[in-house]
């Protein structure tokens, strides 16, 4: 029988449920590092509070080894050869009952606890609480930081907290319990022996609160400078393509230079702090049990202890200077964590900007009436953005909505989609503000197909259930070929040989060209089913033969949906019901390509410089 399957019938793997590792924490995380702390382990409480009562034991039956060796000696010498064993086989028998069977069960429940209970929940209950609020932040949360940098933190931050938690557990309370065990015993020996080891105790205790904290700084300064570094990395990475056009690879590679030299610098303050440390703490443990031992010889030099007493006190006084060298790492380690955990907390808890009101409902599917009502947004600014927007869309109605870079087009789908919340006015969907409902029912009734396709680096099934992940393989597959994404999607292969729509289409879906990716992204759509339709640019970056296959797809997926489409090239919104013109973030014309071209303004201009301009110029030419 292997030790696995013996575990499994001792009922271990039950054990690992026993903290709810993904269990929600609804409140906001504290700012302030031990409620920090509390929040993430919330849940995980009680069995915390049984490793502690195990460690205690753990502790104490630690020492009280040495005290029955001690024991042990004393009652040898007392009877001699002859009659140590017939006079006292009953002290024997309870040594080895406790050394072979309740010291191993203490210390077994101790590892298991550790081990198996509270190491890896502990770990993904505090990971997937931050991932979780990460997620709720708001888009400039992420447009302000490195995505590679985020995620380090979320990692780094739950793995520094789940090492204090153990090493709490494993070296903090068991070296309590041991310290107060150890003076309790000592007492036994004489009252000088406890008192010199009080003192000793007072010692290292001023010696640990004088370098932790230092450590403890440079520590989160080392975390933050390694974050960076993988944000650099990471940033270089994610846009390799720029850098290899752009011929940077050395300009990158000083960028990443720069990084790791500040993460060099950081990690050598932390080491020089670390060695002088450990140094001095070395040399303080050695004095303990030349003092304490020596103590204890002359006790007994002076009737005063029994060589069973001196062989404990020296027993447990080699086991206390090498625990408290041990211990002292581990406070190392602790601090440097915790330093850890608070760049970690800075990053990842500031308040959620953009959040649900109290009241909110879920929004039923709208209609698709869509009201503007002297809506304003500068994204906090005195200048850019969109003010004074008046504007009705009817349900079903297509609008194009044009202007130059900058006019606030963006900002319009923006505050529509409440990636930002206006700062003047309102959005009614079918009369309903958008800031009554939950931003997540809100966007399940808009589908979106921008100029940049984001894609997963996952399968091309996944890619696309991500506009309904509930759908069946017939819907999925009946949304592509609407999308005349199917038969490009059967020929597809990735770099391990899966093929179809199981084919793996790379990071951002570098695998695919331009028209394959908006060819997903309309069978995102078409799945979705969604009443309101967004199209921001969504065939600007393609050439004109796959925008025209493109735009046919283009017009199923509109049918029956109010849409708002934004373009560049005037030729694809020509046949909208309905244009708007934005400029500096206003609209200063609307109608009808045919009326926008009579009024002979801005739409008209554009629509010269795109077309009848460039006719013009070649018949002057020739």
């Amino acid at each position: 029988m292997t030790f696995e399957i013996f575990f499994q019938k001792l009922g271990l793997p039950r054990l690992a449920t026993l903290i709810p590792a993904f269990e929600r924490n609804e409140t906001p995380p504290p700012r302030v590092l031990v409620p920090f702390m509390l929040w993430c382990l919330r849940g995980a409480y009680p069995l915390l509070i049984v490793g502690v009562i195990a460690s205690v034991f753990g502790g104490v039956f630690e020492i009280a080894s040495a005290f029955l060796l001690g024991r042990v000696i004393d009652t040898a010498l007392e009877n001699g050869p002859d009659a140590l064993f017939s006079s006292h086989a009953g002290l024997f028998i309870g040594i080895c009952g406790f050394l072979l069977v309740l010291r191993p069960l203490v210390f077994g429940t101790t590892s298991a606890l550790q081990s198996i209970v509270i190491g890896p929940n502990v770990n993904v209950l505090a990971l997937s609480r931050l991932h979780r609020w990460t997620l709720g932040q708001a888009v400039t949360f992420f447009d302000n930081d490195f995505a590679g940098r985020i995620a380090q933190k979320q990692m780094q931050t739950s793995r520094a907290l789940t090492e204090v938690t153990i090493e709490g557990l494993n070296t903090v309370v068991f070296a309590l319990a041991s310290i107060a065990g150890a003076t309790l015993m000592l007492a036994t020996v004489d009252w000088r022996i406890a008192l010199i080891l009080f003192v000793w105790l007072a010692l290292y205790l001023r010696f640990i609160t004088y370098f932790l904290p230092r450590i403890r700084t440079r520590s989160a300064a080392r975390a933050g400078a390694r974050a960076a570094v993988s944000g650099q990395v990471v940033d270089t990475i994610t846009n390799m393509r720029t850098v290899k056009l752009f011929a940077h690879a050395e300009f990158e590679d000083q960028a990443a230079i720069r990084a790791m030299s500040r993460y060099r610098n950081s990690a050598l303050d932390f080491g020089y702090m670390a060695t002088s440390f450990r140094f001095l703490l070395i040399t303080l443990a050695g004095l303990l049990p030349v003092v304490l031992v020596g103590m204890a010889l002359y006790l007994w030099t002076k009737g005063g202890a029994t060589p069973g007493q001196i062989a404990a006190t020296g027993t447990i006084t080699l086991r206390l200077s090498q625990m408290t060298g041990w211990v002292s790492f581990a406070l190392m380690g602790i601090y440097a964590n915790i330093g850890e955990i608070e760049d970690g907390m800075r990053t990842l808890t500031p308040l959620h900007e953009l959040t649900d009101d109290p009241g909110a409902v879920d929004m039923a599917r709208p209609k698709g009436e869509i009201v503007f009502d002297d809506v304003g947004f500068s994204y906090g600014r005195k200048t850019g953005g969109i003010s004074d927007i008046r504007l009705t869309i009817h349900p079903g109605e297509k609008l194009g909505i044009v202007g130059a870079s900058g006019a606030g087009k963006s900002t319009l789908v923006s505050v529509l989609l409440r990636l930002y919340d206006v700062e003047d006015g309102q959005i009614r969907i079918d009369g309903q503000d958008i800031r009554g409902v939950t931003q997540e029912s809100l966007r399940r009734q808009i589908a979106m197909v921008t100029q940049e396709t984001a894609m997963f680096n996952r399968t091309a099934r996944d890619n696309i259930l991500y506009g309904r992940p509930d759908a069946t393989e017939e819907e999925m597959i009946d949304a592509t070929r609407r999308a005349e994404a199917h038969e490009f999607i059967l020929g597809l292969k990735d770099h391990k040989g899966r093929t179809g729509y199981d084919a793996y289409l790379g990071e951002r879906g570098v695998k695919l060209s331009g028209g394959q990716r908006q060819r997903i992204a309309l069978a995102r759509a078409f799945l979705k089913d969604a009443p309101i339709l967004v199209l921001d640019e969504a065939t600007s970056a393609l050439d004109s033969e796959v925008e025209a296959s493109i735009q046919e797809a283009l017009t199923r997926v509109m049918e029956g949906k109010t849409v708002l489409a934004i373009a560049h090239r005037l030729s694809t919104i020509a046949q909208m019901d309905r244009i708007v013109v934005l400029d500096a973030g206003r609209i200063v014309e609307q109608g009808t390509h045919a009326e926008l071209l009579k009024l002979g303004g801005l739409y008209a201009t554009y629509w010269e410089r795109q077309s009848g301009g460039f006719l013009a110029a070649d018949e002057a030419a020739e």
